[in-house]
This record gives C-alpha cells, sequence and structure tokens, in this order.
C-alpha cells in the first residue's frame, strides 16, 4: 500500500497565488518599429483590407447604405471599421504632364486604404487621462479595452478622425492595432496579407520608409509628378507617421490634414484667454458694483 502525501498551501503561498496577478509585470522587450506603407498608386479598390479586418479582428458589419456619391459605402473608419479605402473620383481634371493614349481621358479614379497613423507621438494617448492608450513594443499604438472608460477624449484629439467610440458595443474607444495579436506570432498584420497588389506593406518602419522614398523616385522618373509622401520625412505631430502614404495629389484631396497641430498645443494660449476673460469680467464686476454704492 502506497502512502500518499498530501502537499498544504501554507498561508504566504496562498497570498502570494492572490496578489500575483494584481503585481505589475515586466514590460516585453523593445523591438524594431513597426507600420505600414499604403501605396495608393496601385491600390484597385478590391476592399480585401476591409473584409480581412473585420473577418479577423471579428468586427460586425456595417449596414449596407447607398451614400449616391461613390462606390465607397463604407465612407469613414469608425470603431467597427478599422481599414476603409476611399474611392476619390476626379473628373474633368488638367491633363497631366504624361502624354495619354488616344483612347483614354484624364478622369481618374483615386483609391486610397486608410487606416490609424500609428503616431510616433500620438495626440490621442496624450490626451486619455486612464492610461489605457499606450505604445506597445513594436511603437504602434493600442487601446487597452479593460482600462478605457469610454471617455472619449482621445476622439477629439486625434487629428485624422480615426479613433471613435463603440456606441453600440462595449462603448469603448476602439480603431486599428495593427493586427498586434498577429505580430506577436511574427506574422503578417491581416490586411496586408489580403492585398492582392501589395499596395499594402508592413515590415520594420525604417525600411519601408526607405522603399517609400525608392518607389517616389520611380514615380518621378516616370512623369509623375503630383505624386508625394505622406508621414515620411515631414515631421507629422513631432515624429512623423509609422503608418505612412504615397499620395498621388494633395493631402487635402485625401481628407487628410497638410500640418495637423497637437491639441496640447493649445493649452497655453486657451489659458491665457481664459486668464484675460477672468480678468476683464473681475473689474467690470469691481466697477459695476462700486458704481451702485
Amino acid at each position: 500500500m502506497v502512502a500518499e502525501t498530501s502537499q498544504r498551501t501554507t498561508p504566504l503561498e496562498l497570498v502570494q497565488d492572490i496578489v500575483s496577478p494584481l503585481l505589475k509585470q515586466p514590460a516585453p522587450a523593445t523591438q524594431p518599429a513597426m507600420g505600414f506603407f499604403t501605396d495608393t498608386s496601385i491600390c484597385i479598390g478590391c476592399k480585401a483590407c476591409e473584409v480581412a479586418c473585420k473577418q479577423w479582428n471579428e468586427l460586425p458589419a456595417e449596414n449596407a447604405q447607398w451614400s449616391g456619391t461613390s462606390y465607397d459605402n463604407t465612407r469613414q473608419l469608425s470603431a467597427t471599421t478599422w481599414r476603409h479605402v476611399q474611392f476619390i473620383e476626379q473628373i474633368g481634371r488638367e491633363p497631366p504632364q504624361v502624354s495619354t493614349l488616344p483612347f483614354l481621358n484624364n478622369d481618374r479614379w483615386l483609391m486610397h486604404s486608410d487606416v490609424c497613423k500609428h503616431c510616433a507621438n500620438a495626440p490621442c494617448q496624450e490626451a486619455c487621462p486612464t492610461g489605457a492608450i499606450i505604445h506597445t513594443e513594436f511603437d504602434t499604438v493600442y487601446v487597452q479595452q479593460d482600462i478605457c472608460n469610454g471617455c472619449g477624449y482621445c476622439v477629439v484629439a486625434c487629428p485624422f478622425g480615426v479613433i471613435a467610440r463603440d456606441e453600440q458595443g462595449s462603448h469603448t474607444a476602439r480603431k486599428c492595432t495593427l493586427c498586434y495579436d498577429r505580430m506577436k506570432d511574427g506574422l503578417e498584420p491581416a490586411c496586408a496579407k489580403a492585398c492582392p497588389t501589395d499596395s499594402i506593406q508592413y515590415g520594420e518602419v525604417e525600411q519601408l520608409k526607405a522603399q517609400a522614398r525608392e518607389r517616389l523616385g520611380l514615380l518621378h522618373e516616370r512623369g509623375v509628378s503630383e505624386a508625394r509622401l505622406y508621414g515620411v520625412d515631414d515631421n507629422i505631430l513631432d515624429g512623423d507617421l509609422n503608418s505612412f502614404f504615397l499620395l498621388l495629389d494633395e493631402p487635402a484631396v485625401y481628407n487628410l490634414p497638410h500640418n495637423p497641430s497637437r491639441p496640447s498645443n493649445n493649452v497655453i494660449p486657451a489659458s491665457w484667454w481664459s486668464i484675460a476673460t477672468a480678468l476683464v469680467l473681475s473689474l467690470l464686476g469691481i466697477f459695476f458694483f462700486s458704481n451702485n454704492k
């Protein structure tokens, strides 16, 4: 007969088991900054990236509504649409410098797969009062759903209109995570994986920027003088973007701000105006009450 020995948990071990989940865990090791390079010159508007994003992240489908302005009926990014392919119709534009074939005209569609810019200095993170918005070890911007209180400060702070509050579901702020769960396993984000033309390229930010500059130079050599980079070497928001674009027109055409400002830049001027207003009202009050005596 084999005697069975029972191992009893000591009070100290019991306390450690209870407290250990509450202790701060060591931060993951820093990795090279990762991001997206979206080349709009080869986007065909298939919306495969939109579908792949929704499937992988289990985001609900939007109610289809005919916008009447384009084949783009998604219309904008939202809490449940983290990739959005714009269809920008340009009719009756001036002839380009490159001569076209006789049977082609100058009208065109510009396709643009928009997404969170994963700013190196993110205004949404700056505005978050709970610390729910962080930069991951890959230098991407991530919203921790279990910490977000749904205040919406990040929504108004984002100059790109990316982040939004899920009014129908969790009531928390939601946006592209750059497929953080896939990145941790060394996998390509779902949208880049699904793109049939490699318009969406994923990788280390510095390598992608080098590819973007090379692609821009090639387009300029071919006479596409209107091509330009957005979020590369232009110090947007004091640190560039980890998700950047090659555009074929002005940023405003793609609903991108030319030089977005940080909300924190307005704090000091607004404070001075508040102080000045308070002083003026105080002086008026003193003058009014002194005359009524």
